[in-house]
């Protein structure tokens, strides 16, 4: 681990930088072994990171702090410490190539390379000290741990910052959405996020994360992620009042389809919305470009024109502009939230599932509600042009792909 990295390791390193100019060799193993024995379990290894003392060394100042100090032991100290410079030489004292041949093998360039020996295979120390041994270096995987930390490597995951091509009007419909939320929201108008969360198998699978158990009794679960024929999969399809703070989640068992998302939004409004805005006349719902909610999705669209003929409301949609559905609300304030709280937990089953939902809630103030759905939502449904064309479709002048407004048409 990086020393930037972890609070213990700055500790360890900015005392031990302060002390190494007055201490000799035996002071210097004395006081990294009485660090490691203060921190505990892992003390030695910290120590030797944040120090670049062996562990050998560390391990042996623990050792001789709990050897007797006697007159005699003193002397005998005093004679066997070795002269500044003396004991055996680093590495990279004899073997001038030793790092520039690992930082080739590291360089994130060589992954380009299809030349490169560890271009098709992982960067672990153990096969970067099998390839520098492969061409005459005398060096060990411990050694090759060492040296990366010296070079300011340290192991890390991938990170998700890619998103594709970004849409030239990317920022502006951002700000397009920005601006038309908070003109509703002044108004009193409801505005939603909506958005279909993961699939999740139901039964004693295993779920990511960690919790709290007797040592050595871990919740017990399947080996292999194969679906229960009487159990499936789950589909959460979720509404985020970004208003109120509050969602409602729809667990359903059939299909994501558009007629399923369109659903889950009528349920919404007669259990949650219609209470919280009983004289709103218009609903501004933002949703990502693709899936059930997509753009081209036609049955969306004929699915809201439907409620909207219901409840007599004006539905107003934003999307989100092609690779930015991480930016949608609903990701980062209600579903994130989800995850969290059944980490670690088993989805025994879809009463389960919806319960979970039911009571995930935040210091913030979030508040969710869930309910199973059983209906059936067959895929392959088309939408003919005499359809489309029967819509009370009202796009917008900017990017009216993107946003527009269904009507209430008069029975």
């Amino acid at each position: 681990m990086d020393c930037m990295q972890n609070p213990i390791l700055q500790v360890i390193k900015a005392k031990y930088t302060s002390l190494e100019p007055v201490l000799d060799e035996r002071a210097r193993r004395l006081w990294a072994g009485a660090e490691a024995r203060a921190i505990g379990r892992g003390g030695i290894t910290r120590v030797a990171q944040a120090t670049g003392l062996s562990r050998v060394t560390v391990r042996a100042g623990l050792k001789e702090l709990d050897l007797p100090i006697t007159p005699a032991a003193g002397r005998e100290t005093l004679r066997r410490l070795r002269r500044v410079g003396g004991g055996r030489k680093h590495l990279v004292d004899h073997d001038v190539d030793l790092l520039r041949d690992l930082e080739i093998l590291v360089d994130p360039v060589t992954r380009g390379d299809p030349m490169s020996p560890l271009q098709w295979t992982c960067k672990s120390a153990a096969k970067l000290a099998a390839e520098l041994q492969a061409r005459g270096h005398a060096v060990s995987e411990r050694s090759v741990n060492r040296l990366l930390h010296a070079l300011d490597y340290s192991l890390q995951s991938n990170r998700k910052t890619l998103e594709g091509k970004g849409h030239p009007d990317r920022d502006a419909q951002f700000q397009y959405i920005n601006r038309r939320a908070k003109a509703f929201q002044r108004q009193g108008q409801p505005v939603v996020s909506v958005d279909t969360k993961k699939k999740e198998l139901v039964g004693q699978f295993r779920t990511g994360g960690r919790e709290w158990h007797p040592q050595g009794q871990p919740e017990e679960v399947e080996v292999y992620d194969f679906a229960k024929k009487d159990l499936g999969k789950v589909i959460p399809y979720g509404v985020y009042d970004q208003t109120t703070n509050a969602g409602w989640v729809s667990v359903g068992i059939d299909h994501d389809t558009a007629e399923f998302a369109v659903e889950t939004l009528r349920r919404w409004w007669r259990k949650m919305g219609s209470k919280v805005y009983p004289r709103a006349q218009r609903l501004l719902i933002t949703a990502d470009g693709g899936g059930s909610n997509g753009r081209r999705c036609r049955l969306w669209k004929v699915e809201l024109q439907r409620w909207a003929d219901e409840i007599g409301l004006r539905i107003s949609v934003c999307h989100f502009p092609p690779g930015t559905s991480k930016w949608n609300k609903i990701e980062h304030r209600m579903f994130c939230h989800i995850t969290e709280n059944w980490r670690g937990r088993p989805l025994v089953s879809r009463q389960v599932v919806v319960s979970l939902i039911g009571h995930t809630a935040t210091k913030t103030g979030l508040t969710i509600r869930s309910e199973l759905d059983e209906g059936s939502y067959p895929t392959g449904r088309k939408i003919s042009n005499d359809q489309m064309k029967g819509l009370s479709l009202r796009r917008d002048k900017f990017h009216g792909e993107w946003n527009y407004t269904i009507l209430p048409r008069c029975s």
